[in-house]
Order: structure tokens, then C-alpha cells, then sequence
């Protein structure tokens, strides 16, 4: 017996809106003088938002960011380039 694979896809809407929204967060993180990258993976890795600043609403952002979007986008953009 053969367990199904199970598929997952994001819309290219829904990855232009999730780049939008972690394009502000990156830029908010970079002003406040944090590393972004480091800020965000922090934040992705253990889904606590006080990794992220308030600065510009970021942190209100990243709370609408549906962590398995975030990282389907990711793998997909790292892959494709």
C-alpha cells in the first residue's frame, strides 16, 4: 500500500503579495540597523515575532505571513535562480 504524496502550491499572486510584504520587513529591519537576514530567519525558524522590529508595521506584517507560503516561496526563488 502506497501513501499519496501530498501537493502544495502557491498562487503567483500570492508570492507577489508575499514579497511585498517581506521586501517592507527586510527594509524595516536594514533601517533600524538589525541584520534582516538573521532577523527573518530567526523569525521563520521559531515563529516569534519579536525577532521582527515594529518599525513601519513590520512586525504586524509578518503576522499575516503564513509561514509555509513563506518557505514554499523561498525554496522556489533559491532553486529558480
Amino acid at each position: 500500500m502506497h501513501e499519496q504524496t501530498m501537493t502544495f502550491s502557491v498562487s503567483d499572486d500570492k508570492e507577489a503579495e508575499l514579497k511585498k510584504k517581506l521586501t517592507i520587513i527586510y527594509d524595516a529591519l536594514k533601517e533600524k540597523g538589525y541584520n534582516p537576514i538573521n532577523q527573518i530567519v530567526g523569525y521563520i525558524l521559531s515563529e516569534d515575532p519579536t525577532y521582527i522590529t515594529t518599525y513601519n508595521n513590520a512586525r504586524s506584517l509578518v503576522r499575516h505571513i503564513d509561514r509555509d507560503d513563506l518557505l514554499q516561496a523561498l525554496v522556489k526563488s533559491y532553486l529558480n535562480n
